[in-house]
């Protein structure tokens, strides 16, 4: 596959630019806005760079897809894909990104954080013993790189950690994995769950009213895909504590409305999705690793399935 003319169509534009020159590539290269991107770049380009785009475009103009994050249903989610475009995505260390990030706040609820401020700005003296990671149980659903990643961690400071995939193959650090066909079978003993899954027709708000009813007193993250999560259903059982908390850092529709309820819930914490956000550095280096990959004719690692979507 020849590559020479490269678009990128992305936030990142003008610091990807300055790193790319570092490189001294061979290839041309064009960068735009969305706003400025137009068909006559698409028939220019062999191959297109980018991620999040707010319309759909017609990629089979192209030779080559690359998106700057890790997931890709923005690009195949319910669309139609050309299977003669290579699509690739995004590696780097988000494993270790979302493994902190969730370690954070699981050791904030055992530590009391929250409890303690309140006691705090009440001038109440009122000793609490926290928990130890070692007395809590978590459920993971996806046991991929990244929840194999989290689990790896968890586990090594005491932690029990199960998982929840498509197959429910057995995987290093879960104590056990099932598959969605009996995902609900371990919900009801969990303190925790975190949501790692791609956006797939099969995990499009499987996080809904029923999987809720199975839970008592869990706190819910989710580092996955917000359209995972019936919103309307998590909010029931935020009310109806099933869920005692939600800590959310991908959402439905971003950015989230200033009229979405989550803003002003008590039980809900939210990040503007950068649990895992690509640094332009990383974006770089992957790309480029992904370009010398295809001039060597070397295998991809980060060459996305186009049966399971990821």
């Amino acid at each position: 596959m020849d590559i020479n003319h490269i678009l990128f169509v992305s936030e990142m534009n003008p610091q990807i630019k300055d790193i790319l020159n570092s490189y001294h590539l061979t290839q041309s290269y064009r960068f735009v806005t969305e706003a400025e991107l137009s068909e006559t770049d698409l028939d220019w380009a062999d191959a297109f760079v980018s991620f999040q785009l707010s319309e759909d475009y017609d990629f089979s103009k192209v030779k080559w897809v690359h998106s700057l994050g890790a997931g890709v249903d923005h690009f195949l989610y319910k669309k139609s894909w050309d299977e003669q475009v290579l699509l690739t995505r995004m590696t780097g260390p988000f494993g270790q990104r979302i493994t902190e990030y969730c370690l954070s706040y699981i050791l904030a609820d055992l530590q009391c954080h929250t409890p303690f401020s309140e006691l705090q700005a009440q001038t109440t003296w009122q000793p609490k013993a926290p928990r130890l990671l070692s007395e809590a149980k978590v459920l993971i659903y996806g046991t991929g790189k990244i929840g194999q990643h989290i689990a790896k961690v968890l586990s090594s400071l005491g932690m029990k950690v199960y998982g929840v995939s498509l197959s429910g193959n057995s995987k290093p650090n879960f104590e056990t994995v099932t598959s969605f066909s009996d995902h609900f079978s371990k919900i009801t003993e969990m303190d925790y769950l975190i949501n790692t899954l791609p956006l797939t027709e099969k995990t499009d708000q499987i996080f809904n009213r029923t999987l809720f009813q199975y839970t008592s007193q869990l706190l819910f993250i989710n580092v996955g895909r917000g359209e995972s999560v019936c919103e309307k259903d998590l909010l029931e059982a935020l009310t109806s504590e099933h869920v005692r908390g939600a800590i959310l850092d991908v959402f439905a529709h971003e950015p989230l409305g200033a009229d979405h309820p989550f803003w002003r819930h008590p039980k809900i914490r939210m990040t503007p999705h950068i649990a895992a956000i690509t640094t332009p550095e990383e974006a770089v280096a992957c790309f480029v690793e992904t370009l010398q990959h295809i001039e060597n004719k070397h295998p991809l690692p980060n060459k996305v399935d186009m049966v399971k979507g990821y």
